[in-house]
């Protein structure tokens, strides 16, 4: 199974997370026998089965600790040929905002520097037909 590395990445992220603050989970998650992929895997094949497509965050972060719970979890068989989409918004600290405010105002500046340095074009002039016209005395 392949999933996107952002899902593995999001899902390793919490369970590493929830093991500093939970000293019970530390010591499911520190098994031996366990590992990310089989977790993965594991999460796949019981989304696989309950026949919905969209879950929150909580019902998959559950499931992986469910995975990591469990001694006797029936992991299943690889999937091949889904799509896994993350949906989460990116928190900035202050200063990501401020260094991203000071990166769009200077692009910004550049942007208008270099379209008053490019050379102005001239219209064209568009010459008038010179057929005859009933019209001219």
């Amino acid at each position: 199974m392949k999933s996107t590395a952002y899902f593995t990445r999001t899902i390793l992220t919490y369970l590493e997370k929830r093991a500093e603050t939970d000293a019970q989970f530390a010591e499911s998650f520190a098994k031996p026998d366990k590992n990310i992929d089989d977790c993965i895997t594991y999460i796949l094949n019981t989304v696989q089965k309950s026949g919905c497509n969209g879950f929150t965050d909580i019902e998959v972060y559950s499931m992986a600790v469910h995975y990591y719970d469990e001694d006797n979890i029936e992991v299943g068989n690889s999937i091949n040929g889904c799509h896994i989409a993350v949906n989460h918004v990116v928190e900035l600290t202050e200063e990501e905002k401020e260094q991203a405010r000071k990166e769009a105002v200077q692009k910004a500046q550049n942007d208008a520097y270099n379209r008053m340095m490019q050379p102005k074009k001239k219209a064209k002039r568009v010459e008038m037909n010179n057929q005859p016209s009933l019209f001219d005395f």
